[in-house]
C-alpha cells in the first residue's frame, strides 16, 4: 500500500524536535491533495525522514493523535483521518513550519488580488515603498463549508510578481513565499488581539455584528530583515485558539 509522503523539514536546535515534526507533519496533512494515500509510513520512515529518533517521532504522532488528525492500529499502521475538524488550537514555539500549519488545512477562495497604496498603519513595515500587491483570501472548513476567516495579505510587488495564484488556493502564504517563490525568510512576528467584528468581517465570516473575533498580524522578513508580507487575518473567535510557549534555553 503506497504511503503518503511528507514534507521536509530543516530543524532548529533550539527549539524541541517533537514539536517541529509534529508541525512539520501536521502541515503537510492538512495541506494535502484529496488523492493523497491516507496512510502514513512507519515510526521508523518517518524518523528516519526527519533525521530523528523514534522516540522524538512517536511523541510528535500522539501530538497529532491527540488533535485527532492520525488514528493508530496496532499492527496495521498510522493513517490520516480525513474528516478532522480543522481549526483546533494552536501552538507557537517560533518555527516557520508552526506558521504554516496555523494556516494550513482550509477550503481556501481567492476575493480579490490587486495593489494599491502602503495602508498608513503599515507604512512602519514598508518604509521605502509608495504600493505594494494585495492578495484578499477566504478560508472555510473543508467539511462543513462554514467560514473560518480572512486573510488580507500585502505584499512587496517584485516578489508577488513572483507568486502563482493557483498555489495561494492550496498552499497558506508563507508556504507560497517559502516554497512557491523560493525566499529565504527569517522570521515572522506575530501579533494577536481580541477584536469585535465589523461590518465586512462580520458578513464574510458569517457572524453577528460586534461578535468576537481574533485579529492576527503576521509580519514576515527575510534574510535582510526586510519585510515580505504582512498578513491580516481575522480568525472567528469561537473556533480559535492561540497558545504560546517559550523555551527558557
Amino acid at each position: 500500500m503506497t504511503s503518503f509522503a511528507p514534507d521536509s523539514i530543516v530543524l532548529n536546535r533550539k527549539l524541541p524536535l517533537w514539536y517541529q515534526v509534529s508541525q512539520s507533519l501536521r502541515a503537510s496533512i492538512l495541506g494535502r491533495s484529496p488523492q493523497d494515500p491516507l496512510r502514513l509510513p512507519t515510526e521508523e520512515q518517518l524518523a528516519g525522514h526527519y533525521g530523528v529518533s523514534v522516540l522524538t517521532m512517536r511523541q510528535a504522532l500522539k501530538e497529532l493523535e491527540d488533535e485527532g488528525l492520525i488514528t493508530r492500529h496496532r499492527r496495521r499502521g498510522t493513517f490520516i483521518e480525513p474528516h478532522a475538524r480543522r481549526g483546533s488550537p494552536v501552538r507557537l514555539l517560533g518555527s516557520v513550519d508552526a506558521i504554516v500549519a496555523q494556516q494550513s488545512g482550509m477550503a481556501t477562495e481567492l476575493l480579490d488580488r490587486g495593489s494599491g497604496p502602503v495602508p498608513p498603519e503599515l507604512a512602519e513595515y514598508f518604509p521605502d515603498l509608495a504600493e505594494v500587491a494585495t492578495f484578499h483570501r477566504l478560508r472555510s472548513d473543508e467539511k462543513t463549508g462554514e467560514p473560518t476567516n480572512h486573510a488580507r495579505n500585502y505584499v512587496r510587488p517584485e516578489v508577488a510578481a513572483r507568486i502563482d495564484p493557483g498555489d495561494l488556493a492550496r498552499w497558506p502564504m508563507t508556504k507560497v513565499l517559502r516554497d512557491g517563490v523560493g525566499v529565504d525568510i527569517s522570521r515572522i512576528t506575530d501579533t494577536v488581539q481580541a477584536r469585535l467584528a465589523d461590518p465586512d468581517t462580520a458578513r464574510l465570516l458569517d457572524v453577528p455584528l460586534l461578535s468576537p473575533i481574533l485579529h492576527y498580524t503576521g509580519v514576515t522578513y527575510d534574510t535582510d530583515g526586510r519585510v515580505l508580507d504582512v498578513a491580516v487575518i481575522h480568525y472567528r473567535g469561537d473556533r480559535f485558539s492561540f497558545t504560546v510557549t517559550l523555551d527558557a534555553t
